[in-house]
């Protein structure tokens, strides 16, 4: 079309209406969530595929909305950002991608680190990371690999909060636990370990204190896949309790506002404990 038949197009009482630069919406009316990715991919020209929140939303894990489409493209691409879509040039193209009709998206190992690396709050990241692995849309190994393929620009608190699920913390609360814990004087727990009552698999708790028989558990049902998932925490606690163990209970909104009373709690419980419970051994995660 020549520019004269666009221009007459896109006028202001005109059938179409401009999206991007060279991308054109026939009819009025605002994009819908689909629209808006396919009109970045069709910008962007010689594209790979859409990262970032757009690839998080399509796998369902939860992430912040962005405003933004992120579409990866090669390092030969010279289109600039534009509106809603952001290019994300790289030299180091995914192996494999997941197509949905006309668009491409890579796979959640990398759309976590394409994510993980432009968020600036570490609760977030820790938030992206844990409903990964918790959901197991992916495996730890595979975000660990996306770590050391990718940029060091950006990957600190990624970096960390792979850290923390390494460490045992398998969701965004039990991070924050695991951070509380670190930055007090507490004695340094083992988190997720395996106790057992003779050859029987007793609880897992988020935080367990051998020395003194006391464990943490932190409860929400935020953190847990299902509503099955809830009862059979609850079953445990029960569990725990009747073998003599002192668990404490925390929701996760208390670890990050109410952090001087929760580490006061833990203190007061580890110094009225009555020492270890010879009777449950315990076996560290991992």
């Amino acid at each position: 079309m020549s520019p004269k038949a666009i221009s007459y197009r896109t006028r202001a009482a005109g059938p179409w209406k401009i999206v991007l630069p060279g991308v054109y919406l026939n009819g009025g009316g605002s994009l819908a969530a689909q629209q808006r990715i396919i009109a970045a991919l069709l910008y962007a020209g010689a594209a790979i595929a859409v990262t970032g929140p757009a690839a998080l939303a399509f796998y369902g894990i939860p992430v912040r909305r962005s405003d933004f489409v992120d579409v990866l493209v090669p390092l030969r691409n010279r289109r600039k950002d534009a509106g809603f879509a952001r290019l994300r040039r790289t030299a180091v193209e995914p192996g494999a991608i997941d197509q949905d009709g006309v668009i491409r998206y890579v796979r959640p190992d990398r759309a976590i680190a394409d994510t993980a690396r432009q968020l600036t709050d570490i609760t977030e990241v820790r938030a992206v990371v844990a409903a990964g692995v918790q959901g197991r849309h992916v495996e730890l190994w595979e975000l660990t690999r996306e770590l050391d393929l990718g940029p060091m620009r950006g990957s600190a608190l990624f970096r960390l909060a792979l850290a923390e699920v390494s460490d045992g913390a398998r969701s965004a609360a039990e991070a924050d636990l695991l951070t509380l814990i670190r930055r007090s004087t507490l004695p340094e727990p083992l988190y997720n370990p395996r106790l057992f009552v003779g050859k029987d698999f007793l609880a897992s708790p988020d935080a367990w204190w051998a020395d003194s028989g006391a464990a943490v558990e932190v409860d929400s049902r935020a953190w847990h896949l299902s509503p099955a998932d809830w009862e059979r925490t609850l079953a445990r606690h029960a569990r725990m309790t009747a073998e003599g163990i002192l668990v404490l209970h925390f929701p996760p909104g208390r670890l990050r506002k109410d952090r001087r009373a929760v580490v006061a709690e833990m203190t007061s419980a580890l110094a009225r404990s009555s020492g270890p419970l010879p009777h449950i051994r315990t076996v560290p995660s991992g």
